[in-house]
């Protein structure tokens, strides 16, 4: 020790007993009429670093021997000395005010305790033991330090110039390896890379699988080089004790979160399986179930007040709930269910769908009700409100009707449900549908023959059933005016327009063949001077147009009307006579 002579060192050392409990007892030492002298104190077990006998120790500790202290010694010594990252100049002596023992500390590790067990043993005071032992770790701890700092400087000069090297030779080879591979694709661009076709239809050309196969191995080749250039930096600054917190830090930066998500994979593993299971069995149950709605479809299963075209959307009905009931069987197996931020996220989506859909929900329950209460089917004729056409689609979401323009009209299912429905189809196969027009005829014709006119024109339109046969209602007897309403039976409700025109070409035919003057519009002149709105051909071969005959006539004084001769006609057979 540098405050003791030589002789005095040797016979110092040579006597002293450490005191060094192990780590997980430092600090509780046992009170001094626990502590023994070692009888076996010739053969006392020493502490040895780098073959230099730093002490032995004679004492024993509580239920630690001789032995067992003097290995703790050693071995905290020794870690200290490989430890690059610790440097040691001095052991500091440390008062432990709980047991009166003088703790040796170096680099934040407790070294030893020295008791007055220890200083008995010595033949000194525990200040002067504690100070010699002090100065003598430290001179070996220092020492071991500056010899491992030289030999791994020049470790890591070596190894960095050998990761180098195969930095340089990996760059090179992927820099020779990629231009040959993009060289070997422009090549098969025109021999091996076949366009993708489905039912001779090119879905992908071959020059865009190409330019996709070449920007990949670009790609590939940018992650190659980065990857190896970011772990070339961590690998080298390994090699220096200096510098290998930074190296361990960059390469977790990598492997941390890589290690995080394959650890959730394989802890993910027995929930994969029940999950699994789960959507098998729900995969079968589903197709069982669709074999029983193919058989009500079919009409191989028959189900009083089920109709067939219930099938379809009752199985997707029953699906929905089906794979609904699955996921809240999968829920509890997926991968942080229970975290909040899964929480947050699946409210956060809740609340867009319940926000966005609202109408998306209200045609969708439209849809349904008139499923089940089948209004009108595809193919039928109907009125929507002011909408007019053949049933073409029908989804849970909305309602496609076709005009007779040919014009397809998308109405909203909601709509559809607030709106009144007219189907002109449901009954027109069965009982027939009546059309009816009305046509008004004045009070000089009589109403049998007007009946039986209409009848006759009814009966020569195409598409009007001749049973039941047509009939005529009289709705109203006006002022100038009968109105006769025609009725007809067809099954042709899609050529409603077609048969009321047809129709109405008839009465127009048979009315004036039979004389009979439709009143509509109205006519307001003296009836003596107007021509008869019979058409031409149906007029008596001697009809001539009757003359306006307006005259004055003339009075004598006593009131009476007087005689005069009449004036010659005009040439244009019309006689205007003049009121006085």
């Amino acid at each position: 020790m540098a405050t003791l002579p030589p002789v005095r060192r040797r016979t110092l050392l040579a006597a002293i007993a450490l005191c060094a409990a192990p780590a997980a007892v430092c600090g509780q030492v046992a009170p001094v009429d626990t502590q023994v002298v070692d009888p076996t104190a010739a053969a006392a077990p020493a502490v040895v670093v780098a073959g230099d006998t730093l002490a032995r120790v004679h004492v024993r500790l509580g239920p630690y021997s001789a032995a067992e202290r003097a290995a703790a010694i050693q071995g905290r010594i020794e870690a200290l000395i490989r430890d690059p990252l610790v440097r040691v100049d001095s052991v500091r002596v440390r008062p432990d005010t709980l047991t009166g023992a003088l703790d040796l500390e170096a680099g934040g590790v407790l070294l030893m305790s020295v008791t007055a067990a220890d200083a008995a043993a010595a033949g000194v005071s525990t200040e002067v033991l504690a100070a010699g032992l002090a100065a003598e770790f430290g001179r070996t701890l220092r020492a071991g330090s500056e010899s491992l700092d030289r030999r791994a400087l020049l470790l890591g000069v070596l190894y960095s110039i050998l990761a180098t090297t195969a930095l340089v030779l990996l760059l090179r080879f992927l820099n020779a390896f990629f231009p040959k591979s993009y060289r070997l694709l422009g090549i098969w661009r025109t021999t091996r890379l076949p366009a993708i076709r489905f039912q001779g239809l090119e879905l992908v050309s071959a020059e865009r699988i190409y330019t996709v196969l070449l920007a990949a191995a670009r790609l590939l080749r940018g992650v190659l080089t980065l990857l190896l250039l970011y772990f070339f930096v961590p690998l080298v600054l390994s090699f220096f004790p200096w510098t290998r917190g930074m190296a361990d830090q960059l390469v977790g930066w990598v492997v941390g979160p890589f290690a995080l998500v394959m650890n959730a994979i394989l802890g993910f593993i027995p929930d994969l399986f029940a999950i699994l299971v789960i959507v098998v069995v729900t995969w079968w149950v589903l197709k069982l179930i669709r074999l029983v709605f193919n058989a009500l479809e079919n009409g191989t299963i028959h189900v009083a007040g089920f109709y067939a075209d219930w099938a379809g959307p009752t199985y997707g009905i029953v699906r929905f709930l089906a794979v609904a009931l699955a996921l809240v069987f999968i829920w509890p197996y997926l991968p942080a269910h229970d975290s909040p931020q899964f929480k947050g996220v699946a409210a956060f989506l809740g609340l867009l769908v319940s926000f966005g859909s609202a109408g998306a929900v209200g045609n969708i329950v439209g849809g349904l009700v008139m499923i089940y209460m089948r209004p009108f089917q595809v193919g039928d004729h109907v009125r929507i409100s002011d909408t007019v056409g053949d049933v073409v689609g029908k989804t849970l979401l909305a309602t496609r009707i076709r005009t007779p323009k040919n014009v397809d009209i998308t109405i909203p299912n909601a709509m559809v449900l607030g709106s009144h429905i007219i189907n002109y189809s449901s009954t027109a196969d069965t009982g027939g549908l009546v059309l009816h027009t009305t046509v008004t005829i004045g009070y000089d014709v009589p109403w049998r023959r007007v009946h039986e006119t209409l009848v006759a024109a009814a009966s020569a339109t195409e598409g009007v059933w001749s049973t039941p046969a047509p009939f005529v209602l009289q709705t109203s007897l006006d002022d100038f005016y009968v109105s006769y309403q025609l009725n007809v039976y067809t099954e042709q409700a899609s050529r409603m327009n077609r048969l009321y025109s047809a129709l109405h070409q008839n009465i127009q035919d048979y009315c004036a063949a039979a004389g009979i003057e439709i009143m509509s519009p109205h006519y307001g002149a003296l009836r003596d001077g107007n021509q008869s709105t019979v058409p031409a051909p149906h007029l008596p071969p001697d009809y001539r147009t009757p003359a306006f005959r307006v005259s004055a006539v003339p009075m004598a004084e006593d009131g009476t009307a007087r005689k005069e001769k009449p004036a010659a006609p005009l040439q244009d057979d019309r006689q205007i006579g003049l009121f006085s």
